[in-house]
């Protein structure tokens, strides 16, 4: 007899990073903001008495604000729970196709779950011995395109120009470029959506902009592109976005003068931090992003992984090939990030 678990789609599940409920602890795992929403956007009320109405489903508060601030048409914007939705939403819409989805071997490894769910054919492309993603492998028949820029977990970035010439080359696959990381330092291919139609810039409010607790990501397109993710979520789920992500979401667009402050402080704290590490023996990639990957010269990776979370600093460790000897460390406030370095030199002094 056949059993009702033959008919299960079974996948390998993503595995988000550890969220420790102790207090106490330095949280470097999860690429979170160390700096929280302003001032401005704490004090607004929320009227909690229009919680019992359904949200607005075209969310236009807050589609119409992110417009108006990267100079667009509202159709050109679509929103989501967090960027993790609105990528989930562009697999099931954009990656249609026998011919398989490209993205990098060595990136946000959601992709291949999402792939997974989806029953989407894809194949992983290799970085090369530096980390840095190879365009000629992305000028071949695919059936769509997706990688972080900057890459995830290596922060490394690539240039608009290389971007381009990507998307040039595929006029007949949707292409994704995934930019959650991308106020920390690097330059959005954003301006290319009205030269290119097959081109959807992803962003998220998790990082940069201090709210993951929030859940709010967005995509940028042509109206054509926007309109079939439209017509997808609206199949699956008409009310994804609740009112207090509406409203703040809306508000801490206007409170520009925070936002570059916050992301000023991070760039710098992330700079000494990468030179300090390298004065332990570190070898830190280059990053444009808010975090690092590094591996340490003598000391395993996971040795030092366990010797901090011993001292109560969460950082991220990847059991993959190529990368377990790295650890990705999300940057904190310079206090934070001047007591691990602390601690690493005690941890890789001692085991040396």
């Amino acid at each position: 007899m056949k059993s009702w678990k033959d008919n299960i789609r079974t996948v390998v599940p993503y595995v988000p990073g550890e969220q420790p409920q102790v207090d106490s602890i330095i949280k470097l795992n999860t690429n979170e903001n160390p700096y929280g929403p302003s001032e401005r956007v704490k004090s607004i009320k929320l009227d909690t008495d229009n919680l019992r109405k359904y949200p607005d489903a075209k969310s236009s508060l807050l589609v119409d604000k992110l417009a108006e601030y990267h100079g667009l048409k509202p159709e050109q914007v679509f929103v989501g729970v967090g960027s993790d939705d609105v990528i989930s939403m562009c697999f099931l819409t954009f990656f249609n196709s026998d011919k398989p989805v490209f993205f990098p071997d060595i990136t946000y490894s959601f992709y291949d779950v999402w792939a997974s769910v989806y029953r989407i054919p894809y194949e992983q492309k290799p970085l090369d011995e530096n980390f840095n993603i190879v365009k000629d492998d992305y000028m071949q028949e695919n059936g769509g395109i997706i990688f972080p820029n900057p890459n995830a977990p290596t922060g490394i970035l690539v240039g608009t120009d290389f971007i381009e010439d990507i998307v040039k080359a595929n006029p007949s696959s949707v292409v994704i470029i995934d930019e959650a990381y991308i106020d920390f330092g690097g330059e959005s291919v954003l301006p290319l959506i009205d030269k290119y139609d097959n081109l959807l810039v992803v962003r998220t409010y998790s990082k940069s902009r201090s709210m993951a607790g929030l859940r709010i990501g967005y995509a940028m397109g042509n109206a054509e592109l926007i309109k079939y993710l439209n017509d997808v979520k609206y199949s699956v789920n008409s009310y994804t976005m609740n009112m207090p992500s509406l409203i703040l979401g809306s508000a801490i667009i206007d409170d520009e003068e925070y936002f570059r402050t916050t992301l000023a402080k991070i760039i710098s704290t992330r700079d000494k931090f990468s030179a300090d590490l390298e004065k332990l023996g570190f070898t830190v990639l280059p990053s444009k992003s808010n975090f690092v990957f590094a591996s340490h010269k003598t000391v395993p990776a996971t040795e030092i992984f366990e010797k901090l979370k011993e001292k109560n600093v969460y950082v991220r460790h990847f059991n993959a090939p190529r990368i377990d000897n790295f650890l990705r460390i999300t940057i904190g406030t310079d206090e934070e990030m001047t007591k691990v370095v602390s601690l690493l030199e005690t941890i890789c002094c001692a085991t040396n």
